[in-house]
């Protein structure tokens, strides 16, 4: 008796104790990424020896150069070049600032020129400055009190939001467009709060628009160090008649012609189905763009390889692309998605890797509830791998013009609550990648695309049943 009781306890429970095609699969996936990886050494490679690559620049064509090349050596089915026109700003000489309270008396401060942003009068720019913490405190002051003056945005991100693209959100409009509004009450210069929740001595550069503003009504605009601002905002509150001066030297160019760089391996079953993974190529200046986003390229690349190393063969044509121009135009996105589009591709799903290097955590989604709840399904697969967060949102900004009914978009979201202290500053070096923890996000990619690919989404099982 106690025999067959153990012969059927044995039964039942050897399923719980071996592995399942996917659990096996995506182990095989993480065993190679942590193994034989390739993303750090690629990602080396682009922060240490091309450097910052700004759209339209000398090092933005020698990424474009090398990544085309190890795509070349992958054996991939397809490798081309898309040609896609790219603004080109140029920074200049490094800008300089002090606050003055009183004749003689400065302090210099860390500033940057926002990307986009018109240069200062050839001998720099000063003026007393008037402190608000967001846009809409322009209304409030009006005119009489802001013409002539130097605007100080600073509004910081909230730190009590434990999602930090969210602390982002809730303060990038003093950046993106604090320039032409305060230009409307006769501002002479803005002066922008990096965007950062650490306090150091770093600013933070990003992109700023000027819209229809005449050129010649446009005014400079600079971000200040986190320390900075907090040293300059205590200062006007005990001596509100400080002046600020500043001088940058930037410029904007005519545009250039760039690519979006596309390796492409077709599908098995459902060649004519294409599934995209990707990032963007260039990258701000002041750094070497390793987390923002040569992270995010290297990973995506690693996909293909990874699925390929580990005997597996998409059933859907699956392309990596490394859009160009995501910092200060979104001209490579748009210019896939309309290629895309003109082709009559059609696309089923495509991931971003866009949030830096760090720990993998998750995806967010933009689909319907039914794809959502499909991916959601999958949570168990990613557990052992400490990923758990598969929730409604967005996606990536390159991959967003792609978006049609029925279509998946997602996002890697590794841990952020470091991110902001490298976004857009000198401070974003390949030093302050992990090994580790850059190929876990490009195994954790590597897993969804598979999952994806090989059970297909939920809209392209009800067009095929």
């Amino acid at each position: 008796m106690r025999v067959t009781l153990l012969l059927a306890f044995l039964l039942v429970s050897t399923p719980f104790f071996s592995q399942t095609e996917d659990e096996k699969q995506i182990k095989s996936i993480y065993n190679k990424a942590l193994t034989d990886g390739k993303a750090y050494d690629w990602l080396n490679y682009l922060s240490n020896q091309i450097g910052g690559r700004l759209s339209g620049s000398v090092q933005a064509q020698e990424a474009v150069d090398y990544t085309k090349g190890q795509l070349d050596s992958l054996g991939l089915d397809r490798v081309w070049l898309q040609p896609v026109m790219v603004p080109k700003w140029v920074r200049g000489v490094p800008e300089f600032a002090y606050f003055e309270t009183k004749p003689g008396y400065t302090t210099n401060v860390p500033i940057c020129a926002l990307g986009g942003s018109v240069s200062t009068p050839s001998g720099g720019l000063k003026a007393n400055i008037v402190e608000v913490q967001g846009i809409e405190e322009l209304e409030k002051l009006g005119k009489e009190k802001i013409a002539g003056k130097i605007v100080f945005y600073n509004r910081p991100m909230e730190p009590t939001l434990i999602n930090t693209f969210s602390a982002y959100s809730g303060c990038v409009d003093q950046r993106s467009t604090g320039a032409v509004e305060a230009a409307k009450f006769g501002a002479v210069g803005v002066i922008v709060r990096s965007m950062n929740l650490r306090l150091d001595d770093y600013p933070h550069t990003g992109n700023m628009r000027y819209g229809d503003t005449p050129v010649s009504d446009r005014i400079p605009a600079a971000a200040i160090s986190t320390n900075g601002a907090e040293l300059l905002s205590t200062t006007l509150k005990l001596n509100p008649d400080v002046k600020f001066y500043f001088k940058q030297n930037c410029k904007q160019l005519e545009d250039v012609q760039s690519y979006n760089v596309i390796g492409e391996i077709t599908g098995s079953e459902f060649p004519k189905e294409v599934m995209v993974v990707g990032g963007h190529l260039d990258s701000w200046d002041l750094g070497d763009g390793s987390h923002d986003d040569g992270a995010g390229c290297v990973q995506s690349m690693d996909v293909l390889r990874l699925l390929k190393e580990t005997g597996y063969r998409p059933k859907r044509t699956l392309r990596v692309v490394l859009f160009m121009n995501e910092e200060n135009g979104m001209r490579g996105g748009n210019k896939y998605a309309e290629v895309a589009r003109s082709k009559n591709e059609n696309h089923v799903f495509a991931l971003e890797s866009d949030s830096g290097g760090f720990t993998p955590r998750g995806f967010s989604i933009d689909a319907s509830d039914d794809n959502i709840k499909q991916i959601q399904g999958w949570r168990d697969l990613f557990e052992p791998y400490l990923v758990h967060m598969f929730v409604k949102g967005g996606s990536g900004a390159d991959i967003g013009p792609l978006k049609e009914e029925g279509m998946v978009l997602a996002g890697l979201r590794p841990d952020s609550q470091r991110y902001f202290d490298h976004h857009h500053a000198e401070n974003d070096t390949f030093e302050h990648v992990n090994k580790r923890e850059l190929e876990l996000g490009a195994a954790t990619m590597a897993s969804l695309v598979y999952l994806i690919d090989k059970y297909g989404t939920v809209t392209t099982q009800k067009i095929k049943g």
